[in-house]
Order: structure tokens, then sequence, then C-alpha cells
């Protein structure tokens, strides 16, 4: 069954065009799903039925895994059974008929405009790390960018002059403008700190880390906590949580879901619409403090 993962694995990189991060994430749950499987026994994954995933998703939800889980494994071992059927090793996907478990969304986590100030307040200016680290939590903000695009950024990428940066994949790319102090930040690493951090002239990518080579996620990922803890947020902060922010901001300030769309990278406007949450708890706060009998 190993040979069965590696080929889908293949086919959703190389065909599909799938990202790394979903790839690894398919690739993480069939596994799991084979591992109970020959647990059970079983050693040929052709004649698993319908029954086999409902005992599966069953003896997750046993463990107390979260709806939201269950459905993200269902879609998991949907997308493998439809290439196993597409490729001819099954007559028929066992996942067909079967309903992915309601998902309860929650709002997502957004920072206070005074967290946001109070985290970005935090690099010091006076040495090259610290206009770095700048520079990228000001970009991250102002773009709302993921951060896999933001460590994947590369010079070429960032125009300081029309104020945008470019962010492409292998489907796509899309254009996002950058605010005046983000702008400010990033040309103040480029012109100066990025060119004592590079290890070699050549190197391509906009964020290096201290050997001079890109940026790694679990890089940025310390960067984001050192900084929570000296500002004394207590809020959990994650790379999502300015990208979240950056969405819920822009909405709370009168943008509209299409363009914020376009400038998140959504597929579906029905990704984009959860931030209208925070609009509507703007127009109750607004309501109870100026409407007399509220």
């Amino acid at each position: 069954m190993l040979t069965y993962i590696d080929e889908y694995t293949n086919y959703m990189a190389e065909v599909c065009h799938k990202s790394a991060n979903t790839v690894e994430s398919y690739r993480r749950d069939v596994q799991q799903y084979i591992t109970y499987l020959k647990e059970l026994g079983i050693t040929d994954i052709t004649v698993t039925t319908k029954t086999t995933v409902l005992t599966y998703l069953l003896s997750l939800k046993k463990k107390g895994r979260a709806a939201s889980t269950l459905s993200r494994n269902l879609a998991s071992l949907r997308s493998f059974y439809l290439y196993l059927v597409r490729n001819g090793d099954m007559k028929s996907d066992p996942t067909a008929s079967l309903v992915t478990p309601h998902v309860d969304k929650k709002p997502p986590k957004v920072l206070s405009g005074e967290d946001i100030e109070k985290l970005l307040a935090q690099p010091v200016l006076t040495d090259n790390k610290g206009i770095r680290d700048s520079a990228m939590l000001e970009l991250l903000y102002a773009t709302g960018i993921r951060v896999s695009e933001l460590i994947g950024l590369n010079v070429t990428d960032v125009n300081l002059e029309m104020g945008f940066i470019r962010c492409h994949n292998n489907k796509n790319e899309r254009v996002i403008p950058m605010g005046n102090k983000a702008i400010q930040a990033v040309y103040g690493y480029i012109s100066g700190a990025r060119l004592y951090m590079l290890k070699s002239p050549n190197e391509n990518a906009l964020f290096v880390n201290c050997q001079g080579e890109r940026i790694s996620r679990q890089g940025f990922w310390k960067i984001i906590k050192q900084y929570q803890h000296s500002a004394g947020i207590d809020v959990e902060i994650t790379p999502h949580s300015l990208r979240h922010s950056f969405a819920a901001h822009l909405v709370e300030n009168g943008a509209d879901l299409e363009s914020l769309k376009m400038m998140m990278g959504h597929a579906d406007i029905s990704s984009t619409q959860i931030y209208t949450c925070f609009v509507n708890e703007k127009i109750r706060s607004v309501y109870e403090k100026a409407h007399p009998r509220a």
C-alpha cells in the first residue's frame, strides 16, 4: 500500500500542482488510515468498503477527535480513493455516499489594534536582525499574505517604487499593495541589513536568516513567539493571526469582500465571508452606544 501512497502524492504534487503543505497533510492522513487497516489485518486497500471507512472515522471520533479533524480526514480519503478509481485500481469509491461531518465555523482569532501596535514596536532597529524582523512583521500585517508566501518571496517580487508585492504559486499570481509603513521597513532592510546578512550575493530570497540563507517557517515562528513574549501580549499569536487581523481590520474599516478575496488569494468568496462577523460586532457596538433605548 505504500506504493499507492507514493504514486498518489506524486500525482497530487506534479499533476494537480497542490502545495507541499497540502500534499504532506493528505499523505499524513492517508498513512494514518493505512496503519489502521494493517492493524485490522487488511493489506490490500482495494478490498476496502464504505463500512471500512465509516469504522475508521468512528474510531477517530471515539478517540475524541474534533468534527473538523474527521471532516479533513474524510476529504483526504475521498481524494485518495478518487485517485485509485481514476487510475483503474478500484471500480468504485467507498467514500462517494458518505456525508461530511458538520463543522461549526468559529470566528478567526484576531488581534486588537493595540496588540498589533505593541507587536510591531518590539524589533530593535539598531541591529540587522531587528531591522529584518520589523520588515517581516510590517509586511505580513500590511498584506495579509500567508507565512509560506512571506518566506517564499524573492527580491524581484517587491516593487517599492510602486508599492506592491507579487505572490505566485503553480496556479496563479496576485499583486498586493503595501502601506507606507511596510514600504519604509522593507526599504530599510533591503538597502542595509539584508546586504550584511547575505551569505552569497546571488541569493534571491528576500528574507534571510543569520546564516544568510532563506529563512524557514520554523524560524519565523520563533520570531513571532519571541516578540509576543517581550510585548507582554496574553493572546496566542501565530503567523496566521496577522493574516486574520489584516483581513478583519480591513473589513471593519469598509473594505469590500471581493477586493479582500483577491488580496487574500481565496479561491471562493465563502472563505472571505467569515470576516463579516467583525462588521456585525462593530455595528452592534455602535448601536448600543448610540441608540437611546439600546
